[in-house]
């Protein structure tokens, strides 16, 4: 039975998925969640996703939810096929996690919030605060130093491999340029980085 995945094609966390999917070229349905009528909210979803929010999987009865935790799954039980994304040497391992912590608490935490100043605020029809957005990107800027710093050494986040942890930064990565941002570009090494992924 083939994987189905369960989102919404403008989530960032659905696209978080999809990425891992077709890096391991795994065969998937997409099976799109209604936001504007509630499905997500809905007694029948909420048994596959209990917090209301996309995407999960459906593995052949197996169902999981959170995009990083899906990745992982992915990543692991097709190992053999795609990119190898996950380390299996135990220190490459260790370095990898590490990579994906910083990812999700030093990148998505910050570039997060940010795009959704600009970019999904609007598009519910809410107003964007400037204010928080600049000092939003201040902050991203700061840590995107660090990057700069780590990829001076090392070709990718987490070494000289392509791992898990360099594609949880594509979504919310390749939304800065649409919220008004160019601070990727800024940092000559995280660009070199970005160039082969957005």
């Amino acid at each position: 039975m083939v994987l189905k995945l369960y989102g919404v094609s403008f989530s960032t966390c659905t696209k978080r998925v999809a990425i891992v999917l077709h890096e391991k070229n795994v065969p998937f349905e997409f099976h799109p969640i209604d936001f504007a009528v509630g499905q997500h909210k809905s007694p029948e979803y909420l048994k596959h996703q209990p917090f209301g929010q996309v995407p999960y999987i459906d593995d052949d009865g197996f169902v999981l939810y959170e995009s990083r935790a899906i990745g992982r799954y992915i990543a692991e039980k097709y190992a053999g096929q795609g990119t190898a994304l996950i380390p299996t040497e135990l220190k490459a391992k260790a370095i990898f996690e590490q990579a994906a912590s910083v990812e999700k608490d030093n990148f998505d935490a910050l570039a997060a919030k940010a795009v959704y100043e600009k970019v999904f605020k609007p598009k519910h029809g809410l107003t964007p605060n400037q204010e928080t957005f600049d000092e939003l990107i201040g902050n991203l800027d700061k840590r995107l130093d660090v990057y700069d710093q780590i990829l001076s050494k090392q070709k990718y986040v987490a070494g000289e491999e392509v791992t898990l942890a360099d594609l949880f930064h594509i979504p919310y990565g390749a939304l800065l340029p649409a919220a008004g941002s160019n601070i990727i570009d800024t940092k000559p090494n995280v660009a070199r980085c970005a160039e082969f992924f957005f």
